[in-house]
Parts: C-alpha cells; sequence; structure tokens
C-alpha cells in the first residue's frame, strides 16, 4: 500500500512527532508498505513565531498538489494541523477523498500559554479541522476521553512503542555528579513547565537535557541546574539510563515518549497526573504521579528498577503500526482491514 503522510513537523526537527513518524515509516517498510512523508523540508518555508527552529511551509498548497497527485497514494494520513496539514486536508475534500488525522499536540493549551487566547477557541478551530476526517488517531484513553469532552468525534487508538536496544540500563556512573540525579529530558520550553520541577528543593543534583527556546533564561535562573544541552542516540541513552528519577513536570502532553525511554532504561518516572503519565506510567511500580511533584520524586526513587525495564518492553514499535494500518481510510491493499480492533501497541 502506497501511503502518504503529511505533516508540518519533520526532520531536521527533533521530538515526538517526528520520532513517532520516523518509527512508524521504518515499520511500515518491514511490513511491506511504502510510505512518503511529505514535510516542510520540500517548502519554502519561514520561522515559527516565537519558536525559531521550526520552520512552516509558505503557501505549500500548489506543490503538495502536484507531490499528492504524483504518488496517487492509496492513504492519506494528515499528522499535524499546521500549514502543511491545512493544505493536504483541503486537498482530500475537493477530491472527495477520505483521509485520516492524528492528534499529536494540545495546541489549545500551548497557544493558552504563550497568548491570551482562550484554549476553548483553539478548541473549536482544532475540532473542525478533524471533524472532516475519517478516524483521528490519538494515543492514549485519557487523551480521547478528553477530547470527547471538546465535542470530537471518530477517535481511535494509536499508541506508541520505544527501542529497548538503545535505552536500556546502563552504568550510571556515566554521569558524575551528586546523587540522586533528577533528570528532565525533551524540548525546553514554557509548555514543558520546567519551573515547577527546578524550583523544588531537592537532594542530589538537577539535570536538563534538551534545547528549545527557553533554555537561555532558565540557565540563568537556575545556575545550580546542570543544562546539557541536546543529545541524541547513544550519548542521550546513557544520559537518561545515568539518572536516578525521571522528572515529566509537563501538564499538555499527549504521550510522552521520553517516559517509555526513561522506564526502559531502568529509571523510574515521577510526575503529575495527568494526561500521557497516567496512561503510560503504573503508579507505585514505574513510576509515581502525584500532584506534589516533590513527593512524587522522593517517592519514585525507592522503585524497582527492573519493574521499569520489564514495564517498557511491553511497548513495541511494531503493534503501534500495525494500529497505525489498521486505521487507516479505506487502506484496499492493506492486510489489516479498517477498524480492526488491536489492543495498545505492546507485544501480547
Amino acid at each position: 500500500m502506497r501511503i502518504a503522510i503529511v505533516s508540518d513537523a519533520w526532520e531536521p526537527q527533533i521530538n515526538g512527532v517526528v520520532t513517532t513518524l520516523k518509527r512508524t515509516c521504518e515499520e511500515l517498510a518491514t511490513l511491506g508498505h511504502c510510505a512518503e512523508v511529505i514535510g516542510p523540508d520540500r517548502f519554502r518555508t519561514l520561522p515559527c513565531p516565537g519558536y525559531r527552529s521550526i520552520r512552516l511551509a509558505l503557501w505549500p498548497a500548489p506543490r503538495l498538489t502536484r507531490l499528492l497527485d504524483d504518488l496517487a497514494p492509496d492513504a492519506i494520513h494528515i499528522a499535524t494541523e499546521g500549514p502543511l496539514g491545512q493544505a493536504a486536508r483541503r486537498y482530500c475534500l475537493d477530491r472527495g477523498l477520505d483521509f485520516t488525522t492524528a492528534y499529536h499536540t494540545q495546541f489549545p493549551e500551548y497557544l493558552a500559554l504563550r497568548t491570551p487566547i482562550p484554549a476553548r477557541w483553539t478548541y473549536a478551530l482544532v475540532r473542525r479541522f478533524h471533524a472532516a476526517a475519517a478516524r483521528t488517531m490519538v494515543a492514549t484513553a485519557s487523551q480521547q476521553a478528553a477530547l470527547e469532552q471538546h465535542g470530537f468525534r471518530n477517535l481511535v487508538r494509536w499508541s506508541r512503542g520505544v527501542d529497548t536496544t538503545l535505552f536500556r540500563p546502563r552504568d550510571k556512573s556515566f554521569l558524575v555528579a551528586p546523587r540522586p540525579i533528577s533528570m528532565f529530558v525533551g524540548r525546553v520550553a514554557v509548555e514543558k513547565n520546567l519551573d515547577a520541577f527546578l524550583k523544588l528543593d531537592l537532594p542530589g543534583s538537577k539535570f536538563v537535557v534538551g534545547d528549545g527556546p527557553a533554555l537561555a533564561a532558565l540557565r540563568e535562573r537556575y545556575p545550580t541546574v546542570r543544562f546539557t544541552g541536546f543529545k541524541q542516540g547513544e550519548e542521550l541513552a546513557r544520559h537518561v539510563a545515568a539518572a536516578d528519577v525521571f522528572v515529566f513536570p509537563s501538564r499538555t502532553d499527549t504521550f510522552g515518549l521520553v517516559l517509555l525511554e526513561a522506564m526502559a532504561c531502568g529509571v523510574p518516572v515521577a510526575a503529575y497526573p495527568v494526561t500521557g503519565p497516567k496512561d503510560v506510567v503504573t503508579q507505585g511500580v514505574t513510576g509515581v504521579l502525584h500532584e506534589d511533584l516533590a513527593h512524587a520524586i522522593r517517592q519514585a526513587l525507592r522503585l524497582d528498577p527492573e519493574a521499569c525495564v520489564a514495564h517498557a518492553r511491553t511497548y513495541s514499535w511494531r503493534n503501534a503500526t500495525l494500529q497505525f494500518v489498521a486505521n487507516l481510510a479505506a487502506p484496499a491493499h492493506a492486510d489489516i482491514a479498517p477498524g480492526t480492533e488491536i489492543r495498545d501497541a505492546r507485544c501480547y
């Protein structure tokens, strides 16, 4: 099956959406499908206001139309709601083509944090975008329930996986710092709510691994915190595995791939009891979710690393991709019929 995936988030960006799409495309290839991502790298772009490392396609409709016409895909999946997503939606509607979408990012909450625009206004626009899709894929049960409360329909599940060959327990001596080490990994931006973690009076050391628009300000505000900057591959995995507790202060993530990566390294999670963590973390086993983040950190340090590893290993990119294929609109040549019931993306 030829699958076109249209996404405003693509390389060289590094985030959960890009990681998910890359791993999905790899698995699709091994399953015998031909997946092509149409991202901003094929278009003239301009920097996203307030986040210059993200590039937005400029007037993409004409070129996108030619690309989709040439590809003649059996299924079209629209991953994001940005300029490319909007153009792909219009392409499908104009031709009477079924398509699917995904809800990867809580833009209403993100925008409300950065601007005075109420989240309910943005939810109305985002809901309209997804309403035209045959199905909208969401990562977790709690995210599905939250969107249904906002009037979203035709929601189906598309879970995630983790690379347990890369993310695995390693020698903690990789990082030399007072223990315990409390670590955050991810985009250093306002929506990650990092102040809630960094302002805490905790024993040991705090590490922030990642880059983003808030990095300079946070470095100045918290001089005792160790900001490593962006890491990837083996170096990233070594950093994660060297931590004693993984702290995830975000209240706006739809899943949090980094949670699985931390657990795969044998590092328990401390987070708020919100969408994402409460679907991924087993309370009191692989992490602690609590409104008092310091309490969650102290309790998570007592948990068994082996239980974290065992839990992470139940998540598979292969089963996540089978779930994705089953959700596609009218996949005429797929081996799995649309709507097939597949449990969350784990190895059962």
